[in-house]
């Protein structure tokens, strides 16, 4: 096996082994910390044979016993009784133990939302931990520097390890103060999903386990609102997967996309999920975020213009209740359509572009505005600045495209 194999193999393990780790052990540097040996055996060992049928539960069992290695050497060298895990907790893992790794994500990210610290900050460390996303892919999510998410990470640890609180799952009347940072780490996970319209990028998995861990959600918490409403966004979304690239591979805009290739299944599924949200409580802004997406799910065809009037006065009304960056630049892509593009531009440019220097979807909706106001020339630095912070493919081909379109004046 390859090195890059060996490196997509830890990824996609990380975080549950971590968080499944940090929840046996109620500790989170240990876990953390064995989970690296785990690694570094593997990389020893991999190369020279065969790699496990389940290459995840392998790193498991290996980063178990490292953990419980750690905890009897901590004994050892504390010399106090009262260090040592439950007897319970240090037995060795049976050579054939089967389901090592169970599939408990949701009860792992409700566990690791930890009241600690603060809830983005709480989000930050799920992600993180149970998710396994990269300290820089974290950072562009908050809009922060990646070496300010790494000082976030470690004080967040840190705060945890002092506060004394264990880290377990807690009894069902404390899940309310951990609700909030639990919906927003299934947002952001996500949301690292949806941005790569092929599905072929490296957290494309996200898509599937966050239907049905949303799903989950609305089971364990079934009088909040803001769950169903999540349910039904991420659904509303996925149902539009099919209609968002061409044959070609082209990313397809929404506003552009054949509704008559969009799943209906799913939509209905969703809007089941967000009628029961607005029953509970129409005003929470997830529920409207929902309500923005069944807005455009509810186009038949394209021959029915985008609702372009109803997602502005929706945005609008989410405003009053999350009013964040991302939240109004994607308003503005309705300002441009309802108002004009001259007025969607002035309003983006008094935004922070510091804040948003390395967010890509920013410098793809002022590329976009530039272009057809006709700024060619600020227009191909603004293409050139999304295409520096873009992977996927569909997009980077897109955005290629649509920089293309671009006539510059003639000397």
């Amino acid at each position: 096996m390859s090195g890059a194999a060996l490196e997509r193999v830890f990824r996609e393990a990380s975080g549950r082994i971590v968080g499944a780790l940090a929840a046996r052990f109620r500790d989170l540097t240990l876990a953390e910390d064995a989970f690296a040996e785990a690694c570094a055996r593997a990389l020893e060992v991999w190369p020279a044979k065969d790699v496990p049928g389940d290459p995840a539960a392998w790193l498991y069992q290996v980063a178990v016993r490292a953990a419980l290695d750690g905890l009897r050497r901590r004994r050892t060298q504390q010399r106090f009784v009262s260090q040592s895990p439950p007897e319970t907790e240090v037995q060795e893992p049976l050579e054939d133990e089967e389901d090592v790794i169970p599939d408990e994500r949701l009860r792992l990210i409700f566990i690791c939302c930890h009241p600690a610290v603060s809830i983005d900050a709480r989000a930050a460390l799920t992600l993180r931990l149970v998710c396994g996303l990269t300290t820089l892919e974290i950072a562009r999510a908050f809009l922060v520097s990646e070496t300010t998410m790494a000082q976030r990470l470690t004080r967040a640890k840190a705060k945890i390890a002092d506060a004394g609180i264990p880290f377990e799952l807690p009894a069902a009347q404390f899940w309310p103060e951990r609700l909030d940072a639990v919906l927003a780490t299934i947002e952001i996970a996500y949301a690292k999903a949806h941005e790569d319209s092929a599905g072929s990028g490296p957290h494309a998995q996200f898509a599937a386990e966050m239907l049905e861990l949303t799903r989950t959600l609305v089971q364990v918490v079934p009088a909040e609102a803001e769950p169903a409403a999540l349910a039904a966004m991420v659904r509303f979304a996925e149902a539009r997967r099919p209609a968002r690239i061409d044959g070609a591979g082209l990313m397809i805009p929404l506003s552009e996309q054949d509704p008559r290739r969009w799943q209906r299944s799913l939509i209905d599924e969703a809007n089941d999920f967000l009628n029961r949200a607005v029953e509970i409580d129409p005003n929470p802004a997830r529920v409207i975020q929902a309500q923005i997406h069944a807005a455009w799910c509810s186009r038949p065809n394209l021959e029915v213009p985008p609702p372009w009037p109803q997602v502005l006065d929706l945005y609008d009304a989410l405003l009053f209740r999350r009013d964040d960056p991302i939240v109004r630049l994607n308003r503005l892509v309705a300002v441009a359509e309802v108002h004009g593009v001259e007025t969607a531009l002035s309003q983006l440019e008094a935004m922070d572009r510091e804040l948003l220097r390395d967010f890509a979807p920013y410098h793809a909706v002022r590329a976009d505005l530039l272009r057809r106001a006709g700024r060619s020339e600020a227009a191909l630095k603004a293409y050139d600045e999304a295409l520096a912070t873009i992977s996927a493919q569909a997009e980077r081909q897109w955005l290629t495209r649509q920089k293309g379109l671009i006539l510059l004046p003639e000397d």
